[in-house]
């Protein structure tokens, strides 16, 4: 199917919108009905354990339902951090089947692992400090016990947030690109982006790779919206190579047949440690560690504006084995839109590619969101995971930031455009982005949470 025909067939609206009333009480509903009284899990049936940016985004949403219990979401996830200050992607519960699981990560093998959680071996993007700050601010446009409640988090949790950052540019930026890299596409959060392409090519598995039976391709029942086999045989070798090398992380960067600089998650630490030193100056932390937030962000800022295409102006992965610059049309891209920095040509240029038919403007689109990848290019599936639908959390993300520069107007065209896509009130993972299918699981929570984050916005 190409980008035009899928356009061209597609129905001009789908048979349910919910009103904004509606919306939000069934995106509560979501959250609630996820809670497991210990962790909101990610979604009821595919994700039944707590995944780091999730839980950060997830946190938001319940905010506006309880404060304290968005508190205790995050006070979980942090319960998990490893001793060298990694904050893991998956924390495992003790309900339902997910596969690869604690065992196959071994994580136990770790010297700096978690003694009281298990846990993945690998981190996800850095949104935590951006989790606080927002929690802190609904939190302040609410109740006087509210408002201590989250300060008095605030306050506790920022070593921990220091300790986080501090792991990823102590342990992740290994070379003089200042690029944060990455070891394992799942480490980016765009898990089989066209991204990765040229770097998992080089990815050899070996014998000793163990069998194994998927479980997300039967859950969700279409093959075509996940990851292919291929693919995850590359996931889980990666996953093998962490192994033998225990979990040390220095070693892990050193072996690791997968080793990239990732442009979007270097552009969302910049604005995360911009973000914690604001939070850090408003709680009285120690001025030499807000110094040294303030030099990783200004080198992280530096490192997204040097990857930009000399020709596109698009920001470039480097695949850090191979030191060549990735050009792949995906969302990642527009990082500088993220975290600013580039020279206002540069920022124009972006913008007009946003705007423009090669992305939030093409004509076939249900809801004129960007989709992770540019339907005129390469490669492009709008029905495949991170290679083609609508994904309402990156909407949400980008509108975080653009308010965060002050592009008003552009923030709540995104806020529209992402109640647009999700007002089905099916709270998919992500949409086919000419026919606004829900795609992956249903009833996701972190929809649920920035669909909520939407509709209550004008409470604080």
């Amino acid at each position: 199917m190409t980008a035009s025909t899928a356009g061209e067939d597609a129905p001009a609206e789908r048979p349910v919108r919910y009103a904004a009333t509606t919306l939000a009480a069934r995106a509560a509903r979501v959250l609630r009905d996820n809670d497991t009284g210990a962790v909101i899990t990610a979604a009821p049936r595919l994700y039944p354990h707590m995944w780091s940016w999730d839980a950060a985004v997830i946190s938001i949403g319940l905010a506006h339902l309880d404060v304290r219990r968005a508190i205790a979401e995050l006070d979980t996830l942090f319960a998990a951090q490893w001793r060298n200050g990694m904050v893991p992607h998956i924390v495992f519960t003790e309900r339902g089947e997910y596969f690869p699981g604690p065992d196959r990560w071994g994580t136990e093998l770790a010297v700096d692992g978690p003694a009281h959680a298990r846990t993945s071996g690998i981190c996800q993007p850095p949104l935590h400090a951006i989790a606080v700050r927002r929690v802190l601010d609904i939190a302040r446009g609410s109740t006087p016990s509210d408002r201590a409640d989250a300060e008095g988090f605030a306050r506790r949790i920022w070593p921990a947030l220091y300790a986080w950052h501090r792991w990823l540019t102590e342990y992740r930026t290994p070379d003089s690109s200042g690029l944060v890299a990455i070891v394992h596409g799942w480490e980016s959060g765009m898990d089989n982006s066209p991204r990765w392409d040229a770097p998992y090519s080089a990815v050899r598995p070996g014998l000793g790779l163990p069998r194994y039976v998927r479980k997300d391709v039967g859950m969700v029942g279409d093959p075509a919206q996940r990851p292919t086999d291929q693919e995850y045989d590359r996931y889980l070798w990666l996953i093998e190579e962490m192994r033998l090398a225990g979990y040390n992380q220095r070693e892990v960067v050193r072996t690791s047949s997968f080793l990239v600089g990732d442009v979007f998650i270097t552009a969302l630490f910049a604005v995360s440690c911009d973000v914690l030193v604001e939070l850090g100056e408003e709680l009285g932390q120690h001025p030499e560690r807000l110094r040294a937030l303030a030099g990783w962000a200004t080198r992280a800022r530096a490192a997204v504006a040097a990857s930009c295409s000399p020709t596109s102006g698009m920001a470039r992965d480097r695949d850090l084995r191979t030191g060549r610059w990735l050009d792949t049309q995906t969302i990642a891209g527009f990082a500088p839109l993220l975290c600013g920095g580039v020279p206002e040509d540069t920022s124009s240029a972006l913008l007009a590619l946003w705007d423009g038919v090669h992305w939030s403007g093409h004509p076939g689109l249900l809801a004129p969101v960007p989709p992770s990848t540019s339907p005129s290019g390469p490669g492009f599936d709008p029905m495949r995971y991170w290679r083609g639908p609508q994904w309402p959390v990156i909407v949400w993300l980008f509108g975080w930031a653009f308010e965060r520069l002050g592009w008003h107007d552009r923030s709540r065209a995104l806020r529209d455009g992402g109640i647009r896509l999700t007002d089905d009130g099916a709270f998919g993972e992500y949409y086919h982005p000419f026919t606004g299918q829900p795609l992956g699981s249903t009833d996701q929570s972190w929809t649920a949470a920035v669909v909520l984050d939407w509709l209550c916005a004008h409470r604080t």
